[in-house]
């Protein structure tokens, strides 16, 4: 009897990991942008709490620097974007498996990422910041040793912490799904410091009441980062159709009128 239930075992992760190799084969090679084009609509996959890019607001409507971009892209084509949230540690797994067609929402270029995924042309130039509080008296990343840090799961952040990087060494870290849950912690104490995009942490603190309670610092040697957009390797038309999409805007003003429309300037 135990013979034949490890049997049954070691087939079902057989399976598992045969379907999900057929699954990283199909994303690698297939191209859906006929089917999209078919159906009019293109799904988008994002964090619905990461401001300015997409995030909900107090009445539940979804708004955005990406929202905005992502429709006037695909309005292009006549093609509806119907944005979907997901567990954002998830998003390349999601992506994969067909759940979503795209990964749009302040999505960062990285070289792990390239493995999975293929990248649209980058469209907004960003960094990792550290936020702390100003009463904390911590102004430089040497200064977070002995503190305790948030990071947000799956993030660019944990990703360059995480890496051989030497500039930032905390005591420990705390992984949150979402960065408003990093702010909860930090007002009450139990961190520090967070690190995050820097359009995010300016666009947020600027939004809050007690904002001059913040302090965002900035160093020099953490290397830039740049926003894109995140798809399959097989979608060679979806990508082309995007980067064509960001040089129309690009011509006709609109990517620069959205970029004043959320972050006051042309960036």
């Amino acid at each position: 009897m135990k013979k034949i239930r490890l049997i049954a075992v070691l087939l079902g992760i057989f399976l598992l990991a045969s379907g999900c190799q057929n699954l990283q084969k199909k994303a690698d090679t297939q191209d859906t942008w006929s089917r999209i084009e078919k159906r009019k609509t293109v799904v988008v996959g994002l964090d619905d709490s990461f401001v300015p890019m997409g995030f909900r607001t107090k009445s539940g409507k979804l708004v955005g620097f990406d929202i905005d971009l992502a429709k006037a892209v695909f309005k292009l084509y006549g093609i509806k974007v119907d944005f979907q949230p997901i567990d954002w540690s998830m998003k390349e797994t999601e992506l994969r498996n067909g759940t979503i067609d795209l990964i749009w929402n302040g999505y960062s270029k990285t070289p792990q990422r390239a493995k999975k995924t293929a990248f649209s042309k980058p469209y907004l130039k960003n960094r990792q910041v550290l936020v702390v509080k100003k009463k904390s008296h911590i102004n430089s990343f040497k200064q977070m040793k002995g503190k305790i840090i948030g990071l947000q799961t799956g993030s660019t952040a944990a990703t360059w912490y995480d890496g051989k990087q030497k500039l930032l060494q905390a005591k420990s870290t705390v992984l949150y799904d979402t960065i408003p849950n990093e702010f909860l912690d930090l007002n009450a104490g139990r961190i520090q410091g967070i690190l995050l995009d820097e359009v995010y942490a300016n666009y947020y603190i600027s939004k809050q009441k007690d904002k001059n309670s913040y302090q965002v610092i900035i160093n020099d040697q953490v290397p830039a980062d740049y926003f894109v957009v995140g798809m399959r390797k097989g979608d060679k038309t979806l990508q082309r159709k995007i980067n064509e999409g960001f040089d129309i805007l690009q011509r006709n003003g609109t990517m620069q009128k959205l970029k004043t429309k959320w972050f006051g300037t042309a960036q």
